[in-house]
């Protein structure tokens, strides 16, 4: 893959579909249906996948693509694909709560090397470089023209006054369970993949998901953590998370600034 063709793509696309995302979401209603899973999808949702796939097909006609709403792609095996979850945060789209993203995602050999997270309703967008160090672009956000890259790093953690950021839509008592195991200066509530850009940034240490995900929703995510000097592992035994398992779903697992002192499950 070249990497110098692949980020600008990737960018700009998330820029794209974020447009058209904003534009149903500030209309004065849309449609919402249920799928298979009894998850909901969105218009939304649905025009975000038509222009990033299109986008990606046309650049990268030979490179596996793994999308949330196509459900064909979901049974495709490869060692090296893109991974796309074009509105991440469906419940806080419907909501008209801001905390949803636009997810794209580059894995080699079960590692997310490349990423972008695009939350166009709070103008934050985080990626990789080429390099692979990450960066929060200063808005405006044109499609085409990167503007001001701001390097991103994670935190040095304080062991006894951690900052912790947690699911905002599935927030259950298993999760407040393993919390309550660390010593926390304050906790806060995000949605979507902006929890991991949050442990990127160094705005919060930890972030625990006991619950059920799936990889496009975290590899762009994690991708960007990686970038910024973060990690993502198992929950069951703190093993590196990894991409491309069977059904694309993933354990329960941790993602952190090193330096915290991880607590067993």
């Amino acid at each position: 893959m070249d990497l110098d063709k692949l980020v600008p793509v990737m960018r700009r696309l998330a820029i794209e579909a974020g447009e058209k995302i904003m534009e149903i979401y500030n209309a004065d209603d849309f449609e919402v249906k249920t799928k298979s899973d009894e998850s909901p999808v969105t218009e939304a949702d649905e025009a975000a996948d038509a222009l990033i796939s299109a986008g990606l097909r046309a650049v990268f006609p030979d490179v596996a693509l793994i999308t949330e709403e196509q459900a064909a792609s979901h049974n495709l095996k490869a060692d090296t694909f893109l991974i796309v979850d074009p509105l991440d945060g469906t419940k806080e789209f419907i909501k008209r709560r801001g905390d949803f993203t636009v997810n794209i995602a580059y894995v080699e050999k079960g590692v997310p090397l490349r990423g972008v997270v695009y939350a166009p309703a709070r103008d934050r967008l985080f990626i990789t470089d080429a390099s692979g160090q990450s960066y929060e672009e200063i808005g405006p956000f044109v499609p085409d023209t990167p503007g001001e890259m701001k390097k991103i790093s994670v935190s040095t953690p304080d062991n006894e006054a951690l900052m912790i950021v947690a699911s905002k839509s599935h927030r259950d008592q298993a999760t407040e369970d393993y919390l309550a195991k660390y010593k926390a200066k304050d906790s806060k509530s995000a949605g979507s993949s902006l929890k991991f850009c949050l442990v990127a940034t160094g705005e919060a240490d930890l972030y625990p998901r006991v619950g059920r995900t799936m990889e496009w929703d975290t590899a762009a995510g994690h991708a960007v953590l990686l970038g910024a000097g973060g990690d993502v592992v198992r929950f069951d035994d703190h093993t590196p998370l990894t991409y491309g398992k069977p059904d694309y779903a993933n354990p329960f697992f941790i993602a952190y600034a090193p330096g915290v002192e991880l607590k067993d499950a």
